[in-house]
This record gives structure tokens, C-alpha cells and sequence, in this order.
């Protein structure tokens, strides 16, 4: 790769309509935590934005070939980083998901996994070399996906091991899985549902049934989902200037899992409605650069990054409307919380890291 790489090739595009999420986002966190004990969120989010597009910088000037071949240092770490989280993890409502960092700040390793498992899985596939998926090869991406997501899922963090799964099925529909390997692991899923729903805490049973009947249990579980549904409701066409839900703390951390929900209250169906937009608009443009990428890995990479964001959008959005379980899966790019912002900028750094290689050979 002799050609010199530079920012004429940067996808300005796609990073503008990225700023413009992230604005909103601001906007609404400042917004929504107002009077509260939240009030000035806004202001880290803002640090974590500023850090996060340095990030990017830094990564799209990496070759992602190199972090390609380094990546199996990479997903041993990432496995140590979640077994020091199960051992000395900081213990929150009842969960261990964070290492506690000097200063005061707390570290999510589950969120920057996603990341190596996105490098990990493209750099599995690519190295197959379009030959016939087996089973082998079909077992072993599993494994690679599946291995994390179970520690995860014993810390517990119910949602973000469930967005490692589009990693995987992305992976697996690139590499050319065969219709009946796909039939076999449906139906084995669904055997499995059973047997998995048991085994799930009484508080995760709850979240995943609730959002069908919310006013069944609706002081508890179907609390969120009910206060949720009535502050998108009550936003009408053009918003809300009360916005009651949102502004008297009816409506739950309407800074993080609830951004939307808080946002289309005070911005009613047509803001809701800009903001998917925007996130089309970012979707579309990545799968561009999926299809332009010098290589297979690169598509693999790209695309591992269009099924995560597309995971989290889906489920978020569904989850407020009240068509999906409450998982607290945050909206990418609006929600506060440093550590999904940094995962975000990075993945959008390797994907500027690909598309500013496009031309080269």
C-alpha cells in the first residue's frame, strides 16, 4: 500500500450527518437532565464527543489490515478484560459491568468488544476465502461470538450481549451460509428459547414479557414502557412545549435508554421522524462504503459496523414504542454514556480507515 493516504478521501458526508445525531443528542440531554441531579450531562457528553472524533481520526489513519492481523492478541484481551469485570467489576443494582478507573471515571469493556469482535469475525471470514461454509468453519464463528456473549451475559448484561448476535449472523450471511445450516440453527433456537428464558434472572423474565402487556404490572415492570408510550403520544405532530413526562421525571433516564422517547415528546412525530433520517442516511452511507472497500475483509468490517448500529437503532426505537422488551440498549450517537460514544467514533474511524483505502493496491 504505497499510495499516500489523505483526508481528501475521508467520508465528509457521513461524518457530517454523524455530527448532526450527536447534536441532537446534546441538545436533548441538556434538555431532559435540566433541574435534575443529571443537570450538566450535557457538557460530558459533550468531552466524550470530542473524544471520541479524535479516536476516529487516530483509527482511520491505522491500517486496518495491521489491526486485522493483530486481532487475535486483541480478542484474548478483550476475554481477560471480561473476566477481570466478573472479578473485580464495580457492582451496580446488581450487576458487574464496570472496572472503576483512577479518577473516578468507570470503564465498560462489553462495549469495546463489539469493536474486536466486528475485526475478529471479518478477518475469520475473509480468511476462509469465499470456499463453501462447513460446519466447522460454521461452529467456529459461533464460538468466536458466542464465548464473550456468554461472560457478558454473566455479569449480567442482558442487552449488550444481545447485540453481539448481529455480528455474528452479519458474518455468517457474508460468508455464505447454506440455507439448511440456517433452518438447523432456527430450529434449534427455538428448542433452546425454553430452556434459555429459565435460566435468565427473574428481573430479565420480566423486562422480555412486560412490554406485551405493560399495564398488567403497571407500577413494575410495565412502568417504563406505559410512561414511554405516553410521552411519544403526548408529542403530537410538531412536540410538546410542556413536555411533562420528560421535564417532571415521570419518564425513566430520558438521558439514556429513553432518549427517543424524550426527544419525540418535545419534538413530536416530524423531530422523531428527522432523526430516523438521519440515521437512514448514515446506514446508507456506510453500506456505500461496504461496497467500494479494496477488499473482503474491509466489506466484512464495514458491514459488522451497519449491523450493530442497525441492532441498536431497531431495538431502541421498538423498545420506547413498545414493540420490543426493554433491554437497555442505548440509541448510538444520542444516548449519554462515554463508553457507547467512544465505540461509535472508533467503529466510524475503521470505517473512514477503509473507504480512504479504496483506491489503493
Amino acid at each position: 500500500m504505497s499510495r499516500y493516504i489523505s483526508f481528501r478521501d475521508f467520508d465528509w458526508v457521513l461524518f457530517v450527518f454523524v455530527l448532526l445525531i450527536c447534536g441532537l443528542g446534546v441538545m436533548e440531554i441538556r434538555s431532559a437532565t435540566a433541574h435534575t441531579k443529571f443537570a450538566g450531562a450535557h457538557i460530558r457528553q459533550l468531552y466524550w464527543i470530542s473524544g471520541g472524533i479524535a479516536g476516529m481520526l487516530l483509527m482511520s489513519f491505522m491500517n486496518y489490515q495491521k489491526l486485522l492481523d493483530g486481532v487475535h492478541w486483541m480478542y484474548i484481551v478483550s476475554i481477560a478484560s471480561l473476566m477481570t469485570v466478573m472479578i473485580f467489576g464495580q457492582k451496580y443494582l446488581g450487576a458487574r459491568r464496570w472496572i472503576k478507573m483512577p479518577g473516578g471515571g468507570h470503564f465498560q469493556p462489553s462495549e469495546w468488544v463489539k469493536l474486536i469482535l466486528i475485526l475478529a469475525v471479518a478477518k475469520y471470514f475473509a480468511d476462509l476465502h469465499q470456499r463453501e461454509l462447513s460446519w466447522p468453519d460454521f461452529i467456529k464463528a459461533g464460538a468466536i461470538v458466542g464465548v464473550p456473549m456468554l461472560l457478558v451475559l454473566a455479569q449480567p448484561d442482558l442487552g449488550t450481549a444481545l447485540t453481539y448476535i448481529p455480528i455474528a449472523l452479519m458474518g455468517l450471511f457474508l460468508g455464505g451460509v447454506r440455507l439448511k445450516q440456517a433452518l438447523t440453527v432456527i430450529v434449534l433456537g427455538a428448542l433452546m428459547m425454553p430452556v434459555a428464558f429459565h435460566v435468565l434472572k427473574p428481573y430479565q423474565r420480566e423486562r422480555l414479557t412486560s412490554f406485551m402487556e405493560p399495564e398488567a404490572d403497571s407500577q413494575g415492570s410495565g412502568y417504563q414502557v406505559i410512561q414511554s408510550l405516553i410521552a411519544v403520544g403526548s408529542g403530537g405532530l410538531w412536540g410538546s412545549s410542556a413536555a411533562s413526562q420528560t421535564h417532571q421525571a415521570f419518564l425513566p433516564v430520558p438521558q439514556t435508554d429513553f432518549i427517543f422517547a424524550a426527544f419525540a415528546e418535545e419534538h413530536g412525530f416530524v423531530g422523531a421522524l428527522t432523526v430516523m433520517l438521519l440515521y437512514f442516511i448514515v446506514l446508507m452511507r456506510l453500506t456505500q462504503n461496504a461496497q467500494t472497500a479494496p477488499d473482503r475483509a474491509g466489506t466484512f468490517v464495514v458491514m459488522g459496523v451497519v449491523a450493530v448500529l442497525s441492532f441498536h437503532i431497531l431495538v431502541n426505537v421498538g423498545m420506547v414504542v413498545g414493540f420490543m422488551p426493554v433491554t437497555g440498549i442505548p440509541l448510538p450517537l444520542m444516548s449519554y454514556g462515554g463508553s457507547s460514544v467512544l465505540f461509535m467514533f472508533l467503529a466510524l474511524g475503521i470505517v473512514m480507515n477503509v473507504r480512504m483505502r479504496r483506491f489503493v493496491n
